[in-house]
């Protein structure tokens, strides 16, 4: 009895020959698939099946207005265990997913699953079969709700800054066409971001929720910090205890979490809305005034220039930060936290501040602080008095004169002084210091897409998905701008 061999559908397909398949009509057409900016600019090329979805067609306008074309793509000719997929789509559907208020992968792969048209547009490699006006099988053209987490995680952030990098350049050409210029008056903020542990969720039990030495298990990336109430205090704080100290979850200067800090800098046109210049995501432990300079630096390089103004919180109050500003011909808005006294210093026209007495101090000598932020060069200023040959006593009797005289140590750069002699009532001052109002509005819009609860475990997987937030924020009021200026 002769045997015959089973052979599979795809093996039998082969034997047959490609002309036969073309013949019997396989493979289905499929519409050729083109980046996102390409369907914006010719929406009436869209197939028919395209054309009939209003939510293919309001996403291709949004996300279209974007540069697709030059996205800094993978290799994607490599030897991979099985099909990869492309970094461009998944990001485009990551902001699909934010506008959509889809809290997990699983939902957003299903909500995708639901919209082949959508699925279509975004560029994913589609499974060729013969169903439906589209003639692509939905479900298995698309990865795992678990590898679209892997993704996240894994996708450099750099490509996704690449995007927020395109939206500041549309609207820097959008406003020029106008007369108008981006960027002129900036301002800095931070937002904190709690992590998805159980130390965070007051109901559940953990012993001690606030030992940073306890890294909590939901995710290993995240840190314990302190969000303050006030930066600036305006009641009378009562000294440090030596004994009997009070644990940290019973203080009130401010509330503890485990998280992320998301930082960003933001400009105002005024009638059109605010816009999102650069971001940085950060581990909670980490002070505000450590995102000034990666922020500016981003900021002056997607400019061309350095904004000469700035509107900051009393957190930024730093000697550095009024020098920033003052080198581009402005100031930055700050108000005086108060920090080490001296609210009311004074300066000579050579730059040595002044004692109780309205005296030049004398300089002593000098040193190189490494114990701050920024390595700085500092002076030791002594009593005018007591350093000359004619010794006298204090015309004021200052209390210090018995101690040795007034003593002063401060940076030796005009941000120091800066620092002290801006006068925060003027008219000039005033009307900077109220474009600080731009990063609450673009937090309050990040907060209202999630940013501060996401349901994520790991640092990187945040950072790439404040990213992209502030890239759909931006994308939004750039289709603001165009609308009011057509």
């Amino acid at each position: 009895m002769t045997s015959f061999p089973i052979l599979s559908p795809i093996r039998r397909l082969q034997q047959i020959g490609e002309p036969v398949l073309h013949i019997l009509g396989w493979p289905p057409h499929v519409p050729e698939q083109r980046p996102l900016n390409y369907w914006a600019q010719h929406l009436d090329q869209l197939p028919t099946f395209a054309q009939q979805s209003s939510l293919t067609v309001r996403y291709i306008q949004l996300l279209g207005l974007l540069d697709w074309e030059h996205f800094p793509e993978r290799d994607l000719q490599c030897r991979w265990t099985r099909d990869p997929v492309p970094y461009a789509p998944f990001a485009a559907a990551c902001l699909v997913k934010l506008d959509q208020h889809l809290p997990h992968m699983s939902q957003l792969r299903q909500f995708l699953v639901d919209q082949p048209p959508l699925l279509w547009a975004l560029g994913f490699p589609l499974a060729v079969a013969d169903r439906g006006p589209w003639n692509f099988d939905t479900d298995r053209s698309l990865p795992t709700a678990r590898h679209f987490t892997r993704l996240l995680r894994l996708i450099p952030n750099a490509a996704l800054q690449y995007l927020l990098d395109n939206s500041v350049h549309l609207v820097q050409t959008e406003l020029q066409t106008k007369g108008g210029m981006l960027g002129q008056c900036v301002s800095l903020d931070t937002k904190h971001i709690l992590a998805w542990v159980k130390e965070n969720n007051p109901k559940a039990y953990v012993s001690d929720r606030f030992d940073k030495t306890q890294q909590p298990a939901g995710d290993p990336d995240c840190r314990l910090g302190c969000k303050r109430r006030h930066n600036q205090s305006t009641t009378p704080q009562p000294p440090t205890p030596t004994a009997n100290p009070v644990p940290a979850d019973t203080l009130a200067v401010g509330e503890f979490y485990w998280g992320y800090g998301s930082g960003i800098v933001a400009a105002k046109i005024p009638d059109y809305g605010e816009f999102v210049l650069a971001e940085l995501t950060q581990p909670f432990d980490h002070p505000d005034v450590s995102y000034f300079f990666p922020l500016m630096t981003a900021t002056e390089q997607r400019l061309g220039f350095r904004p000469p103004y700035a509107a900051f919180d009393a957190a930024f109050d730093a000697f550095y930060v009024y020098e920033h500003f003052a080198q581009a011909g402005g100031f930055a808005a700050v108000p005086f936290s108060e920090r080490g006294g001296h609210k009311h210093r004074q300066f000579a026209e050579d730059g040595a501040p002044l004692c109780a007495a309205n005296l030049p101090m004398i300089l002593k000598y000098r040193f190189i602080d490494r114990s701050t932020l920024v390595e700085h060069e500092r002076g030791r200023y002594v009593c005018p008095l007591l350093g000359s040959d004619t010794a006298q006593a204090c015309p004021v009797n200052d209390p210090h004169w018995l101690k040795g005289g007034c003593i002063s140590t401060m940076p030796l750069c005009s941000g120091a002084r800066l620092r002290h002699t801006l006068d925060r009532h003027s008219t000039e001052y005033l009307a900077v210091y109220k474009q600080r109002t731009a990063t609450e509005r673009i937090n309050s819009q990040a907060v209202e897409l999630g940013i501060e609860r996401p349901k994520l475990r790991n640092g990187q997987a945040i950072a790439n998905l404040n990213t992209l937030t502030y890239v759909l924020i931006n994308l939004r009021a750039l289709q603001r701008l165009r609308a009011a200026t057509t």
